[in-house]
Formats: C-alpha cells, structure tokens, sequence
C-alpha cells in the first residue's frame, strides 16, 4: 500500500540535523557547462534553504541522459566510491528523475536520491502557511509521485519468470495508483473551494487598483513590500521565504492602491507545481499593475528576467503595465567596481546601464537599493504615476474618491 511518508518531506530543517549532499548535473547539448555550474549554484541554495550542506559537485558530459540511471555507469562508480565513509546522506540531481532511475540510483549507491522538483516541493511543504498553500504543495506532491510508482515498486518484483512472479507487485501499484488519483482529484474539489472563497475576497476589495510584485525568487520583494507598505512581512536571504500572497491596501499622497507580493518564479520549476499554484498566481492575472523586481547583482538576471517573462506570458499577464524594478545596487557596486576604480568610469559603466534598459524597457525601468533605501522616492513616485493614469483611464467622467 501507498506509503505516507512518500508523500509528506520531513526534510533535515524540521529534524534539527543538517544532511552532507553531493550534486549532480549533465553537461549536453542544450545545456553548456557554464550554465549547468550557475545551475548547481542554484541548486547548492536550494539544499541549504532545506537544511542540507553541498560538500561536492558531480558533472558528466553526455549526448543525452542514460535511460536507466541518468548518468553514465562510470559516473555512478565514481560517486558511489566518494561518498563511502563520508556520511553522505543524499544526492540532489539538476534534472527531474523517473521513478525507475530513482530506483536503480539508490539500489547502487545506496544513499537517498532525491531530483530538483522533487526538493523545491520539500521547501514549499515547509514554507506553505495557509490551507491553500498546503493543498496546492500536497496536490503537487501527488502530481509528481503519480508517474514515478511502478519504479518506486521495482524492489517488489521478484526475478525469473513463470506463474507467480508479478502478481502481488503489479496489485499493488494499481491500488496505490487508485488512492494517488482519489487523492487528486479530492484535492482538486478542495482547492476549487477555497479558489471560490478568494474570488469572493479579491470582489471585496471594489474598485482599487491593483499592483503586484512578481520576480525572480530571491530578488527582494518581500523587502520591497516591507518598504512601501510599512508592514511586516516575512523576508530572508533564502529561496521561496514567500509562498502565499501578501496583500496589503498602500496611500501615496492620498492615492490608494492594492500591493500584493507573490510568490517567485525559477527555472526548471516543476509543471505540476506551476499548475497547483495557478490560484495564487491569480493575484497576478488579475493585476492593474506589474512590478518586475530584478537582482541586478546576480550573474545571470538576464536569465531570470526571460524566466519570468516567460511565466508571464503563460500565466497571460505579460501585456499588463509594468515598472521593471533593478534592485540591489548596492550589491552591483560591490561586484563590479574595485576601490581603485576612478569615480568617472564608475559613473560612466552606470550610466550606460541605465540608459541601455531605458531603451528596452521603454523607459519603465529604475534602479535602486531597498534595504539601503536608494531611490525609493523616485520609485514610489513612478508607482504613483501609473497608479493614477489607470484611475483617470478606468473612471473617465468622474473624480474619484475613497
């Protein structure tokens, strides 16, 4: 029978234990070793953001996956004999894993193996709060053990052949298939439920504009959403700090709008999980305003940007206004400029920047630190900017009041 502990993480954070891991990623044709390093750095903060030390990286250069354990037979070999004697506790693959490859994996090297997908929905079982929030991560959960049970129940198959051999393993997995899909489709009622409630709510609020913080996770929105706002809510320096929509009702100058912050988007975020949060990606469908928060400090926040732009267009929210938001100048400075830098060169590179995302950004584009507090005004001042066009567009003949 279908065991719980498959479907509920209880990851080393919530045990108090810190787990030693090693990672491991393809080098291949769509993914060059430049990017899979940047990948694995990503991934090293996924582990530590689920209370899990990277202690060693494993790449191999392959046309495409191995079919059965996803890296090659050496590769294998040679991890297996790094992590004797080391107290390895788990290996984290870049890629998503099928049940059988999980299978054939831990039989070899005898060690827990878990895939990307596989630990972003560990962290969002730890970070979910609310009732929607645990219902979309445990229907996601479902979502991805589903496929993978007929390798999960390899172990149960004896060997040979003959009257006998399959019978009690192949009756199994259709019960436990049976209990996953009954699960599903009980959550699935129980997430339209709650949708139904937040549609109610959203109603509720009447005829305020409505802006949302969306963005890369990590990149400081939550910070962002503690600056404007002036409320507390929940920021850190760690993957996904935010997963439940925050909503709060903003005055500038007698101007009064809706801010809400959402969850962050990453590369290679499981399909499963991106459908489950569809009701909470509503707070941005349903926007007046997007706010497109960026860490300019991060190598790869072109990367990140084409991610989010592309969550957008899925998510049929790309065509909103929007105020891409650089953040974490500071931070920029720090990683481009040396103390021997002259002032002018500085002024110069910055420039060139701005000017450069001026013109793509069609000149909705701003720089700044938020935990430094650099130009926030002129920010809140764009924000109110748009903020007003859209009451004058959406109330045309009548001067609004609140």
């Amino acid at each position: 029978m279908l065991d719980k502990r498959k479907i509920v993480h209880r990851p080393a954070y919530r045990t108090g234990r810190e787990e030693r891991a090693i990672l491991v990623g393809l080098i291949h044709k769509e993914q060059t070793e430049q990017q899979l390093q940047e990948y694995l750095d990503e991934l090293a903060f996924l582990a530590e953001t689920a209370g899990a030390k990277t202690v060693k990286r494993f790449t191999q250069k392959l046309p495409h996956p191995n079919a059965s354990t996803f890296i090659g037979k050496g590769k294998l070999e040679e991890i297996r004999n790094y992590i004797q004697g080391k107290n390895i506790r788990i290996v984290i693959f870049d890629d998503e894993l099928n049940g059988s490859q999980i299978t054939n994996i831990e039989k070899s090297l005898d060690v827990k193996t878990i895939d990307r997908s596989d630990l972003i929905l560990d962290i969002f079982a730890h970070r979910a709060k609310t009732a929607q929030a645990k219902t979309q991560v445990e229907l996601a959960q479902y979502q991805y053990l589903l496929p993978r049970l007929r390798g999960m129940w390899k172990h149960l198959e004896r060997l040979g052949g003959g009257i006998g051999t399959r019978g009690p393993g192949e009756t199994e997995i259709e019960t436990d298939r049976r209990i996953v899909r009954n699960k599903i489709s009980l959550l699935r009622k129980r997430l339209e439920e709650i949708d139904k409630q937040s549609v109610t709510q959203r109603k509720d609020r009447g005829e305020f504009i409505r802006v949302a913080l969306v963005g890369y996770t990590n990149v400081g929105k939550s910070t962002l959403m503690n600056l404007l706002s002036k409320r507390n809510v929940f920021a850190e320096n760690k993957l996904f700090a935010t997963l439940d929509t925050t909503t709060s009702k903003v005055v500038f100058e007698n101007t009064p709008f809706l801010l809400s912050d959402t969850v962050g988007f990453i590369r290679k975020l499981p399909h499963h999980l991106v459908e489950s949060f569809k009701s909470t990606l509503d707070e941005v469908r349903e926007a007046d305003i997007l706010l497109h928060v960026v860490d300019i400090s991060h190598s790869a926040y072109e990367e990140q940007m084409g991610i989010v732009n592309k969550t957008l267009q899925e998510l049929n929210a790309s065509d909103k206004p929007s105020l891409t938001i650089f953040n974490k100048m500071d931070l920029y400075e720090q990683k481009t400029f040396d103390k021997w830098l002259e002032e002018s060169t500085k002024k110069e590179i910055l420039n060139d920047l701005e000017e450069r995302w001026q013109r793509e950004t069609f000149g909705d584009a701003i720089f700044i630190s938020a935990t430094e507090k650099r130009n926030v005004a002129e920010l809140r001042k764009k924000i109110l900017d748009k903020v007003r066009a859209l009451y004058k567009i959406r109330y045309p003949y009548r001067e609004v009041h609140f």
